[in-house]
């Protein structure tokens, strides 16, 4: 099994936050992209700082979930930004999957199954008659049959997802150290067999370049 990739989640505005974390994971024996969400890309100037970036691994997540025509018209309007991927709920359905994914050109769409913070009793609660487990499994083939390029579900469905989903996996709910912070089906790095792990404030709170240096020790 490779050793996975990390998409460092800049989950904040404050541009030299941003720029920090970017020059201090330069020079690191793990392959590197940054991850924008919607905090980011909604500040005053997240868009910008974004399209200016270059010779970076992109990832914007928007977590795109309304009507087709909808979903179509933003993935339009990012085409300009340059960036490599972009999530998408796959509960949009089918066919703002497939549409999505026939106009994205070079971004891959990522599918989003079921948030890693929901467990099975938050899914009972919103009126989901499956388990987290069976949601994600069934999400997966959804994402196959629409052909998009990526998903991302949690460690705990990786295996299962794998039979399924032959593509890029990443995997959010990395769990460094014993902080979990707001995800509810989380685990250990070391253990995790996705292509991609998301990692946020493992890695930009406190002094960013000994944090990834324990994560490239961790990963060996």
């Amino acid at each position: 099994m490779k050793k996975p990739k990390i998409f460092i989640a800049c989950d904040t505005t404050n541009l030299s936050k941003v720029r920090k974390i970017i020059n201090h994971t330069l020079s690191t024996k793990i392959k590197i992209g940054y991850k924008f969400g919607l905090e980011f890309m909604n500040s005053k100037n997240g868009r910008q700082f974004v399209s200016k970036l270059r010779n970076k691994i992109i990832f914007v997540d928007l977590k795109l979930n309304d009507t087709t025509n909808t979903m179509l018209s933003a993935v339009k309007a990012l085409k300009d930004l340059k960036i490599n991927y972009l999530t998408v709920h796959i509960s949009a359905g089918l066919s703002a999957l497939k549409a999505v994914k026939k106009i994205s050109g070079s971004i891959k769409i990522i599918g989003v199954t079921t948030l890693t913070s929901l467990n099975d009793k938050d899914l009972k609660i919103i009126g989901y008659t499956k388990s987290v487990r069976n949601l994600v499994v069934h999400q997966a083939k959804l994402a196959k049959k629409a052909d998009l390029d990526a998903l991302v579900c949690s460690p705990h469905e990786v295996s299962a997802v794998r039979k399924i989903f032959k593509k890029e996996i990443i995997t959010p709910g990395v769990q460094i150290g014993k902080k979990n912070y707001d995800q509810k089906r989380s685990m250990e790095a070391k253990k995790i067999k996705s292509d991609w792990l998301v990692i946020g404030r493992s890695i930009t709170k406190g002094n960013i370049k000994k944090n990834i240096q324990k994560l490239t020790k961790i990963l060996r």
